[in-house]
């Protein structure tokens, strides 16, 4: 039991820990396309440029923020979608199983009785 906890704990740690890294990847992204937004205009003073930076980097990943928002909220939607139809299936499938082995069960008693 032990194992499993430190295995699920490990996978969420796993899973923190890349997401960190790619928020990190986003953030130094940003600050890329900044700096090559404002390199073309050399008519900034350093603390323009560094004002106009700062405002598009904000900008960038308040952006990325809401995008990867909306893909997680789909993602749970996708999975709460598909483990409902995951149950669903189980319990036809169940079902049809039942009533095979119930129609065989018959079939060998008539048969016997024969």
């Amino acid at each position: 039991m032990s194992d499993l906890f430190r295995s699920e704990h490990d996978g969420a740690l796993g899973n923190e820990a890349e997401g960190f890294l790619l928020w990190q990847a986003r953030v130094t992204e940003a600050e890329q396309r900044a700096r090559d937004f404002t390199l073309a205009m050399d008519w900034l003073t350093t603390s323009q440029r560094a004002d106009v930076e700062q405002r598009y980097t904000a900008e960038s990943l308040r952006r990325a923020r809401t995008d990867i928002e909306r893909i997680a909220a789909r993602c749970l939607s996708l999975r709460a979608e598909y483990e409902n139809r995951y149950q669903m299936l189980r319990r036809r499938c169940v079902a049809w199983a039942l009533a095979l082995s119930v129609g065989i069960t018959a079939v060998c008693e008539i048969l016997t009785f024969l």
